[in-house]
């Protein structure tokens, strides 16, 4: 730090800089994320409320009452609309929130989690940070998790089994109703990953999609991850987390003697008001007809891109089920293929289980991006 400061017109100056190094979303040459352009609304509705700490709610009344009524929303949009929950930070501090929650429930000596080999990196920090034992099931023939997996590794140290909707690398959905029926029956905290999967699922099955169940609609589950800035089109960061019954929240709550309300369940203490601020804007603005609109354009999108893949030469891992596309080639190893992809200006990313090629077709992304990646695509292949 220097002992005086510079000018503000300086430091913009070098701001914008550093901003021309960054890719954007908006490019649509970022093909790997299932982060995107935040829509303006959301936007501005973030900028209003930059100073509300939703950690101390009584300070914070009106955004307390905004997030009651985005939970609440998210709650019916998933399949019960007295749910409980908060806007936080992502699906990572949702996930934990859950495992924490799930364990704390339990209070057993070595405690186990049950993830699909398709979870998220989330449940690794998880099981790090509350000293949870986690064991992977393994995936069937359409990389969903396979039911007879879970069945054996269930014991009487399982706190939690988790399923996916809508996995990170796929996009595809866990047997949720199967999962939540054997959950049920033994007395098993049952956690949905559906950060990805929550704000298209409902909506694509508004439009005609016959998409599985994978919510409070199932008497199994106890808690949904739901993450409204990837195709919830929120700013960075926002995510949620709802859990079925008020007394998960309670089971991990500490005392805070010194703020305005007694007790807290979240992870983190100071929790931005503003994220709650652009969902609620959104839900507000957009509805489940703007919704329906964007999952269904994505999916339109992902279906000209997996035909465009096949008829380059490449082969898709998997039909989508959502919108991500994941491909290999013969002769040439994804990495190579993403290598090829980054020098012609393209973001992919790879995925692990299979080793492919992975790309989400994400609200930024246009036909025109999906042609001009098609056309480069096929300089690679040929």
């Amino acid at each position: 730090m220097e002992e005086k400061g510079i000018t503000k017109d300086r430091v913009f100056e070098l701001l914008r800089n550093y901003k021309k190094r960054d890719m954007t979303h908006r490019s649509g040459r970022i093909l790997g994320s299932m982060c995107t352009c935040p829509h303006e609304v959301g936007l501005k509705a973030y900028h209003m409320f930059l100073e509300s700490n939703l950690g101390d709610p009584g300070l914070f009344q009106g955004t307390k009452t905004m997030e009651n009524e985005v939970i609440a929303t998210l709650g019916q949009l998933l399949g019960k609309s007295d749910v409980y929950g908060h806007i936080i930070t992502g699906g990572t501090e949702a996930n934990i929130m859950a495992m924490r929650a799930a364990r704390n429930m339990c209070r057993i000596e070595d405690p186990e989690i049950i993830v699909p080999k398709s979870a998220h990196f989330s449940f690794k920090k998880a099981a790090d940070i509350l000293c949870l034992n986690m064991r992977e099931a393994q995936l069937d023939s359409q990389y969903r998790v396979d039911i007879n997996s879970v069945k054996e590794l269930i014991s009487d140290k399982t706190v939690a089994v988790v399923g996916i909707a809508g996995t990170t690398e796929l996009g595809k959905i866990d047997p949720i109703e199967e999962l939540s029926d054997i959950c049920l029956e033994r007395e098993i905290f049952f956690h949905v990953d559906a950060a990805f999967g929550g704000f298209s699922i409902p909506f694509l099955n508004q439009v005609g999609y016959d998409l599985p169940k994978f919510d409070f609609s199932l008497p199994g589950v106890c808690s949904v991850t739901i993450d409204p800035h990837k195709m919830g089109l929120a700013p960075i960061p926002t995510g949620g987390i709802l859990f079925r019954d008020k007394s998960y929240l309670d089971v991990m709550s500490v005392e805070t003697p010194y703020l305005t309300e007694e007790n807290q369940s979240t992870i983190v203490g100071t929790r931005t008001g503003a994220s709650t601020a652009a969902t609620w804007a959104l839900l507000k603005h957009l509805g489940s007809e703007g919704y329906q609109k964007i999952a269904s354009r994505c999916m339109e999108l992902t279906k000209l891109l997996s035909q465009g893949i096949k008829d380059t030469g490449f082969q898709l891992i998997t039909e989508p089920q959502l919108n991500i596309v994941a491909f290999t080639g013969e002769g040439i190893a994804p990495c190579d293929i993403a290598k090829l992809l980054d020098e012609k200006g393209w973001a992919v990313s790879i995925a692990s289980h299979p080793k492919s090629v992975r790309i989400i077709v994400m609200p930024h992304v246009k036909e025109e991006h999906i042609t001009a990646f098609l056309e480069d695509l096929k300089d690679i292949r040929y």
